[in-house]
């Protein structure tokens, strides 16, 4: 893949950041859909807003951030005296600081917490990168310990594709179809008999096995505490003469009463957990919001959250809950949650997990500076949800979030779909919504083997199928395998699972009749007019300020290069749209996608109207991985934040809650304008 931005026309637009040559787009009348014979080139960033990484004292680089250029808030913030004199004195500190120094003094404390619908990101602010643990915790089913049972919480709620979405689904795998020069749906089930050609992927040879480790099913037994000590008791006075007796009663296996079934398992192992044992999979996340139906009450999804998070705590970080009040959380949550839900999560931190202090941060603003950015437009391709937002001046643009109804694990389900329309899926009953071990496997085969290229593209691979305890292993071949991800642009072909959404009026905050007049303590913009400022509880989002317009629609059915030219046209600037055009940010564990960058570049310029004065676009190379880049942006917010006005405190939230008034409310912590506590220029 070539390297290079997409350009329209000769000249490199004057308002676009970072140096480098350009392909070429295809001229200004290049502006409308891509025809079907159109290449998808590659692309890197040659620049990163126009700024060279600086070196603070010899060799060490902190995120590449230009500490000379740190700006604390002056004209929209409500920052004391105190603190902006203790401003000046951690600008100082920072001239001088060696980066590790800062990251060891500051990072120890601090717990970094970044959750998702498929997984959660937790780790110290020091680490490099945080512990990646699957978003769910195994319930065992007492009293029911024979037989198989429901496996997940919500499965009852799934629903099969109707017939109108199957034609949109088939229409639009011709569409990229042709874009991909590949043959169509039905031209590809005609000629299935043909010998295909297979990709090589990774140095895979076509006619060997992957390198898989070989399956093991989680262990679900633990040995009773109360037994065992009976029993080792038992076999000390019994002597010698019972000695091959006790012996063979240990030796019976898990069936005695020696053993029991654990309670609960987390992490990847309750994904793999056999389908007779007595366990219920609960995600506490869907879609980015709590997992709310009537099967799962609110009650049962917080407890679920506290329960995977103290695991990680004391499982992985090894933090006791009698050590907590000597740490901070930052918790970096996505533009989709509401306002109750935050609130939820923030008790659950410092109410159950009894960390003393607490902030919450953006997930898109964070990500922004995971990657040493004040500028640019944040695209999150998660697990279930695709989130866009725009960032200005380290400001996080409410006006332009979009959110996307589709994610990964739909690329998985694609993936899926495709092999058993081509009839390349072996004959073994795969249902990744109702067994979890089924979406972990599909995820591994499109993380390994899917990817956007032209022409066909096949990979011999092995499947598994977990029909059984025994797991039987069946070599097959994976084709159209350039299909699945290109479902991003043309989400039809996506056919999202239903869950039917509880009331809106559980979302509803009861507390927010009492925000009503918040917005007054917050100066308003010359720019804005009167209609911008809600009166009343107007049901806005945690992240939808009062000072600025709200968000964009919700479009379903709205692809990914359309989401995104939507959001960076919604600021109304020529000059930053010209910005942010060239400073596109992919992160989430599908922006490792190969040729996803290129595809970004290519549709978006063409999805641009040709009445816009834009002819360039670039996507931005992450610096770490794309999948961790908020989290660690999360972690340099809270090493950078020396004076900690947002921050809230245990015994403030437990005994005031929201508090109005009082030098602090849970709402300081969401105002990222004016709490935020520095941000760079890119002057």
């Amino acid at each position: 893949m070539g390297g290079g931005r997409r350009r329209r026309g000769k000249e490199v637009a004057a308002g676009c950041v970072g140096g480098g040559e350009g392909k070429g787009g295809g001229g200004g009348e290049g502006r409308g859909a891509a025809e079907a014979g159109e290449k998808m080139g590659g692309g890197r960033r040659k620049g990163e807003n126009g700024r060279r990484p600086v070196v603070l004292g010899e060799k060490e680089e902190f995120w590449g951030y230009d500490l000379e250029g740190l700006n604390y808030p002056t004209a929209t913030t409500s920052l004391s005296v105190s603190s902006f004199a203790r401003a000046l004195s951690a600008m100082d500190y920072l001239r001088t600081v060696v980066p590790s120094q800062l990251t060891a003094e500051r990072g120890s404390n601090l717990v970094v917490i970044n959750p998702g619908s498929a997984n959660v990101r937790i780790g110290f602010a020091h680490q490099q990168v945080p512990f990646n643990v699957p978003h769910c915790v195994a319930w065992h089913l007492k009293g029911q310990d024979e037989g198989p049972r429901r496996t997940v919480q919500d499965q009852m709620l799934n629903t099969q594709a109707t017939a109108t979405q199957t034609r949109e689904r088939e229409k639009a795998y011709d569409i990229i179809a042709s874009l991909l020069k590949i043959p169509f749906l039905d031209e590809e089930a005609a000629s299935n008999s043909f010998p295909r050609k297979l990709g090589r992927v990774e140095g895979y040879a076509p006619h060997q096995s992957r390198s898989d480790t070989t399956f093991a099913w989680t262990n679900v037994m633990e040995k009773n505490p109360k037994l065992s000590v009976a029993t080792e008791r038992s076999e000390h006075n019994a002597g010698e003469k019972d000695t091959l007796d006790s012996a063979g009663t240990r030796g019976k296996g898990p069936h005695t009463d020696e053993y029991k079934f654990k309670e609960f398992i987390m992490g990847e192992e309750a994904l793999k957990i056999p389908p007779t044992a007595p366990y219920c999979v609960r995600r506490p996340l869907r879609r980015g919001h709590f997992n709310i139906s009537q099967h799962y009450s609110s009650q049962q999804v917080c407890e679920d959250l506290s329960a995977i998070w103290n695991w990680i705590l004391v499982e992985k970080l090894k933090i006791q809950l009698a050590d907590r009040n000597l740490y901070s959380a930052i918790l970096v949550l996505p533009e989709t949650f509401d306002s109750r839900e935050i609130k939820e999560m923030l008790s659950i931190v410092l109410r159950d997990l009894r960390f003393s202090t607490a902030v919450v941060h953006q997930e898109g603003l964070a990500a922004a500076f995971g990657n040493g950015l004040s500028t640019a437009c944040v695209v999150n391709i998660g697990a279930q949800v695709t989130s866009v937002i725009c960032i200005e001046d380290g400001v996080a643009l409410p006006s332009t979030n979009v959110n996307l109804p589709y994610g990964g694990e739909d690329i998985s389900r694609c993936l899926l779909w495709i092999q058993q329309h081509h009839q390349t899926w072996p004959p073994v009953h795969t249902n990744p919504m109702n067994k979890p071990v089924d979406m972990l496997m599909l995820n591994k085969l499109k993380e390994s083997y899917c990817q956007i290229r032209e022409g066909e593209f096949d990979a011999v691979a092995v499947v598994n199928s977990f029909d059984q305890e025994h797991v039987a292993s069946h070599k097959t071949r994976l084709s159209a395998l350039n299909v699945p991800p290109m479902g991003l642009f043309y989400p039809t072909l996506f056919v999202p699972e239903e869950y039917p959404p509880p009331p809106r009026s559980w979302f509803q905050d009861n507390e927010d009749m009492l925000e009503e007049t918040w917005h007054m303590e917050f100066p308003r913009r010359p720019d804005m007019p009167d209609s911008f400022y809600p009166s009343g509880n107007g049901g806005l989002n945690m992240w939808d300020y009062h000072i600025f317009p709200r968000r964009l629609k919700k479009d379903e059915k709205l692809g990914l290069a359309e989401a995104i030219t939507n959001s960076i046209l919604s600021t109304g600037r020529i000059d930053l749209q010209r910005k942010l055009f060239c400073s596109i940010q992919l992160i989430g564990g599908i922006a490792s996608t190969s040729g996803l960058v290129a595809a970004v570049e290519d549709r978006v310029l063409h999805a641009i109207p040709s009445t816009e004065a834009i002819d360039t676009v670039e996507v931005l190379q992450s610096r770490s991985d794309p999948s961790f880049v908020p989290w660690k942006g999360g972690a340099i917010l809270g090493i950078l934040d020396f004076g900690r006005d947002a921050w809230i405190h245990r015994e403030d939230w437990i005994r005031n809650g929201v508090h109005i008034g009082s030098g602090r409310k849970y709402k300081d912590s969401y105002f990222l304008q004016a709490q935020a506590m520095c941000y760079y220029n890119t002057q």
